[in-house]
């Protein structure tokens, strides 16, 4: 039975192309009492009436008007009700702290050339650096989610260094963890206004993934190890990696911001809801 009374979260949301030529909304909420996600449809008309802040990751809403399947899993919207309004994000003080964390580090790389690499990569993207998201839905996502994500990798790296990995070269480290995500500041936009991030197509015609392009950015300056570590991040070629992390006979660095990436992806401010 259709219920106006239930609230959901907002997961993602993405607007396509229909066949005849028309836009269509996809829209998954999350059941804030139960869990349960819920697939939903907007056709042109529906989102038309709409404002695009409703779809902001993280907001609460609620369904006034719509037309659910007999299973209840799938609903063809037709109007919608803010609950509650999730943060966009960092703030921008709170963006130029985080940036400022994450040049001290920069600084602490003791090797000159590869100190002075990773600096001018980040002067250069400095801008976009600080409005870009971690992902679109799987964490950080949110305006600023990819500093506070490297920042909480590099923490992470510190910890383990110090414990478990004290042969590894702490420069290399450094930089992957500043780099492995660097990619995302072009495979991502992200509108400033409503929070809403999405895939830059441009980007996807010239590379496979965010992994490709900052492990070529990296072997292209002849830093090879680091340029491994960012390319087997992603654990399993099915999952983005240009290194699998199945492979044999693996030199034991390789694994590192792997394990680093995931500690932050699963522990961290997962998304913009977490930010209230």
């Amino acid at each position: 039975m259709f219920s106006t009374d239930i609230n959901y979260e907002v997961v993602t949301f993405s607007i396509g192309d229909t066949k005849a030529g028309t836009k269509m909304g996809k829209l998954q909420l999350k059941d804030t009492v139960k869990g349960e996600l819920l697939n939903c449809i907007l056709w042109e008309e529906a989102l038309n009436r709409m404002d695009s802040k409703l779809f902001r990751c993280g907001n609460i809403l609620r369904i006034v008007s719509g037309s659910f399947n007999e299973k209840f899993n799938n609903c063809l919207v037709n109007s919608l009700e803010l609950i509650k309004e999730a943060k966009t994000g960092l703030d921008e003080k709170e963006r130029q702290e985080v940036f400022a964390e994450l040049e001290q580090y920069i600084y602490k790389i003791k090797d000159e050339k590869l100190k002075v690499f990773v600096s001018d990569i980040y002067s250069k993207n400095r801008e976009n650096l600080l409005i870009a998201p971690g992902a679109k839905m799987m964490h950080h996502n949110y305006i600023g989610g990819l500093i506070v994500h490297t920042l909480e990798c590099l923490k992470y790296a510190d910890v383990n260094i110090e414990a478990f990995f004290q042969r590894v070269n702490r420069d290399e480290v450094y930089a992957a963890c500043l780099l492995h995500d660097i990619g995302k500041v072009f495979e991502y936009t992200v509108d400033t206004e409503s929070g809403l991030i999405d895939y830059n197509e441009e980007f996807r015609k010239e590379w496979i993934t965010h992994s490709q392009y900052g492990f070529s950015l990296c072997m292209n300056a002849g830093f090879k190890r680091v340029a491994r570590m960012i390319a087997a991040h992603h654990a399993r070629t099915e999952w983005g990696a240009i290194i699998d992390l199945n492979e044999k006979d693996l030199e034991p660095y390789v694994y590192l911001i792997h394990h680093i990436d995931d500690l932050s992806a699963k522990f961290g401010k997962t998304n913009v809801a977490m930010l209230g």
